[in-house]
């Protein structure tokens, strides 16, 4: 950054502090608690003058339940999931299965379970009653995740992700430990990924899709890692992006 001549610091989101307004611009990178503070998040965002990616976007990508819908009405490929809210009745699945909240990150709160083991119905029962909505999608053990990263919208590079999740109950974490590896995204991966990225309601300057077994795991608009290490020109390729939003607004404004 400052080698394109911007100077960055590093700010934490709700440090009552800190004046946003004296900012060029604020990038979300790394608000790991956003997802249990979810609504005191969005609140601040609404706040910040100038954010990316921009307010429309986070709030689209908050809540997992609210873009999988979309998509699925959009006949976006997506992993198979069942939304679970207060007051459902929910019973052992016959088939291995994932229970995580809608709002989450770093795989907190989620768990694997075997088919018919009756703790996938407490966890789900747990996320429930604490407010939220419980996803419950089918355990594709074989595959790894295929994250496909977008940088001012246009693809960047990719990889290959896999983190074991808890079996049979959820843990305290900040987030899972993961194996990566390298994988250059398919045709028809892209495909996939920039079908998701089309529903978003305004450009981003990062994003990064989660596919599993080419289907849509997650659309990751808020504050994903990147992995930027994964190609060595991208984090040069986010620092141009984010000084041309400084410099020139963001996509399609008009500077007079």
């Amino acid at each position: 950054m400052r080698a394109r001549g911007c100077e960055p610091v590093w700010a934490v989101w709700d440090d009552p502090a800190v004046d946003w307004g004296r900012f060029d611009l604020v990038v979300l990178r790394s608000a790991w608690d956003y997802a249990e503070r979810w609504r005191d998040f969005l609140h601040w965002a609404e706040r910040v003058p100038r954010l990316e990616n921009p307010l429309t976007a986070v709030r689209f990508g908050v809540d997992k339940e609210r873009y999988l819908t979309i998509l699925h009405g959009r006949d976006v490929p997506m992993v198979p999931t069942t939304f679970v809210r207060a007051g459902d009745e929910l019973h052992p699945s016959q088939v291995p299965i994932v229970v995580k909240p809608s709002i989450s990150a770093g795989g907190r709160r989620s768990a694997r379970f075997d088919a018919g083991d009756p703790a996938s119905v407490v966890l789900a029962a747990e996320i429930t009653a604490a407010g939220d909505t419980a996803m419950v999608q089918p355990l594709i053990e074989d595959a790894a995740e295929i994250s496909l990263v977008y940088v001012d919208g246009r693809y960047s590079h990719s990889l290959s992700r896999r983190a074991a999740l808890p079996l049979g109950r959820a843990e305290e974490v900040l987030y899972l430990d993961e194996e990566l590896g390298p994988h250059e995204a398919t045709v028809a991966e892209r495909l996939v990924a920039e079908a998701a990225l089309a529903l978003v309601p305004s450009p981003t300057l990062y994003a990064r899709v989660d596919l599993l077994g080419g289907r849509v795991l997650e659309l990751e608009v808020v504050e994903p890692s990147l992995y930027l290490s994964f190609h060595p020109p991208a984090a040069d390729g986010l620092a141009a992006a984010v000084a041309a939003r400084v410099e020139n607004g963001p996509p399609g404004t008009l500077r007079t």
